[in-house]
């Protein structure tokens, strides 16, 4: 079994620059997308229901999409600035390590693994502490 080697603070502030540059590009391209597909829709190219739908429907991913990518974001952004507080690699529930191998898988974590799961999953928590 091979562990990941730990991600040093440069290599992760390297690697989440580029990612948000990328996510910041990858957002612009899809608003002007989104624009763009409801100008055609607003100009009459849709001429029945089903058109419609589809035409509906394409927006709607487009618009997900965009969440998707500006949450992801948002998260980036978050650990570009825990790098610059020096708090990076730190979980911000525990305070306790993140560890190293969730850190090169994705460097913008801001929990370790136990922390995260308990986040995901707080009913599973209470069921726990139920028994």
């Amino acid at each position: 079994m091979s562990t990941s080697p730990a991600m040093s603070r440069d290599d992760a502030e390297r690697a989440l620059q580029e990612r948000s540059q990328a996510l910041r590009r990858d957002i612009q391209r899809e608003l002007v997308k989104a624009d763009s597909e409801r100008y055609e829709e607003l100009a009459g190219r849709v001429s029945d229901s089903g058109e419609k739908a589809v035409a509906d429907l394409l927006v709607d991913l487009d618009l997900a999409e965009i969440t998707r990518d500006v949450e992801e974001l948002r998260e980036v952004e978050g650990a570009l600035l825990r790098i610059a507080r020096g708090t990076w690699g730190y979980c911000a529930d525990c305070g306790g390590e993140i560890e190293p191998e969730r850190l090169a898988a994705l460097p913008s974590a801001s929990r370790c693994l136990r922390c995260q799961e308990r986040a995901e999953n707080p009913a599973r928590e209470e069921r726990h502490r139920t028994l």
